[in-house]
């Protein structure tokens, strides 16, 4: 009994420093996270032999369901990374320009917190590629299978593992708040907050990246060894765990083991849960303590005790039983009805709530049609944008078409005048007509003439 007692004190000194597991969040998990990452690994070994029921498997993907990953959502182009027993081959050997994801489906609602991610890179000697390790809002739809390099605006925190600049390997983190394109901004690697140099190439082993948020603190870890830390970074809560890879024509395969995601502190919805256990036994130990207390509130009302005529009371003693019974009764009647009052707060609360969730939702709706607004405002603005552009497009059409009849015109008339000013007159022709008919007569006459002043032959 007493051996008993000192495992049992010792086990839970080792739990009061240990860190619980956030299993919607962690895949590829070890059995030494059973009972979080406690300082005390007898503690934890003599949980597993408390709870032998417990069976914590570092199987990635599960025979029931082959290729997939419990609450993530795996996604690759043009091919879907290969999602095996005992890890994720996000980018395979020999097959150039890949792309690969894994988002979570489930947001991260601690404040401090540790990531613990296991990665291996292999390759040929000048073979290339990134690893990006996500914690963006709506990362799914806002990021994809993007990398830092591709990525348009996000919000949120992004490590980048490349070779950087030529070096052997370099681990940088990016921090953006939904305002910047990263997509077209040109000096990217200017916006890295830290930064360290690392090997991680053809290690024969995976690498280890751990993240550490938590009392105002940031710092990020690899293989053991601090690479960069900040006491001036605050993620918030309700952003989502993701990873991505790409590589170019000549790729490397990068392949993760891990993703451990741990808080110091219990999950509030478990919280909120058992203080609401609490409660409820707190009720009903009142509610059994109460004496002559009543399932059903309407009881209490119906046993009635009988007017009594006050000669019948002639002892103390029946007296104070009369005066007991009526004070009971009164008391039993008090209690049904603080009862009903506390069911009906009970209920109108809950209807308090589903409420606020339809208010919550119409804002949600309204936001949309502020959206619808705003596209019917554009395309608004794209109609009157056309018309005016169609109205300066005719005028344009109509002055030089103008400007072409002119020329035109003007044309025309400067050819009939200069083929009128090519043609001879009629005077020069009737000369020419007339000289030459002279000239033929006189021609003739002259032959004449000469013929007849000619000797004559005889025979």
């Amino acid at each position: 009994m007493r051996t008993t007692s000192m495992v049992l004190a010792a086990l839970a000194a080792g739990l009061g420093q240990a860190q619980y597991l956030i299993n919607e969040l962690s895949f590829g998990i070890d059995s030494k996270y059973v009972f979080g990452l406690s300082r005390s690994r007898f503690c934890v070994s003599f949980a597993q032999e408390l709870l032998p029921d417990i069976i914590i498997s570092p199987l990635i993907s599960h025979a029931e369901s082959p290729g997939t990953i419990p609450h993530y959502l795996v996604n690759g182009q043009p091919n879907r990374p290969d999602v095996l027993s005992n890890k994720v081959i996000l980018t395979p050997m020999g097959v150039g320009n890949q792309r690969a994801s894994l988002w979570g489906e489930r947001t991260l609602q601690r404040d401090d917190w540790v990531a613990d991610i296991d990665f291996r890179a292999n390759g040929p000697e000048r073979a290339s590629g990134n690893l990006n390790i996500w914690l963006a809002k709506d990362g799914r739809a806002t990021v994809q299978e993007n990398s830092v390099y591709t990525v348009g605006r996000f919000e949120g925190l992004v490590l980048v593992i490349d070779q950087y600049g030529g070096s052997g390997g370099m681990l940088r983190g990016f921090l953006n708040d939904g305002t910047r394109d990263y997509a077209h901004t040109t000096n990217i690697d200017a916006l890295a907050f830290g930064h360290c140099q690392i090997g991680y190439r053809n290690l024969g082993r995976p690498s280890q990246i751990k993240i550490h948020h938590s009392h105002g603190q940031f710092k990020v870890e690899i293989d053991g060894h601090k690479c960069f830390e900040s006491d001036k970074i605050v993620i918030p809560q309700g952003y989502t765990f993701g990873v991505t890879a790409a590589t170019p024509e000549n790729p490397d395969s990068f392949e993760l083991f891990k993703l451990v995601v741990m808080s110091e502190t219990v999950d509030p919805r478990h919280q909120q849960d058992s203080n609401n256990n609490k409660q409820q036994n707190q009720n009903q130990n009142q509610q059994q303590a109460a004496p002559g207390g009543y399932e059903n509130p309407e009881d209490a009302f119906k046993k009635n005790i009988p007017d009594e005529r006050a000669d019948i009371f002639q002892t103390s003693a029946t007296q104070f039983a009369d005066l007991h019974n009526r004070l009971q009764s009164t008391y039993h009647q008090l209690a049904a009805v603080y009862r009903s009052v506390t069911a009906h707060h009970a209920v109108d609360e809950q209807r308090h709530k589903e409420v606020q969730e339809m208010v919550q939702n119409i804002r949600t709706d309204l936001k949309r049609l502020d959206a619808v607004d705003n596209l019917v405002r554009t395309v608004e603005s794209l109609q009157r944008e056309v018309a005016s552009l169609r109205d300066t497009l005719d005028r344009r059409i109509s002055s030089h078409e103008t400007s072409f009849r002119g020329a035109l015109t003007d044309h025309h008339r400067q050819l009939s005048e200069r083929v009128l000013d090519g043609i001879p007159g009629h005077g020069k022709l009737i000369f020419v007509f007339v000289g030459t008919q002279v000239v033929l007569a006189g021609v003739y006459i002259t032959y004449k003439r000469r013929k007849m002043a000619g000797p004559k032959k005889y025979l």
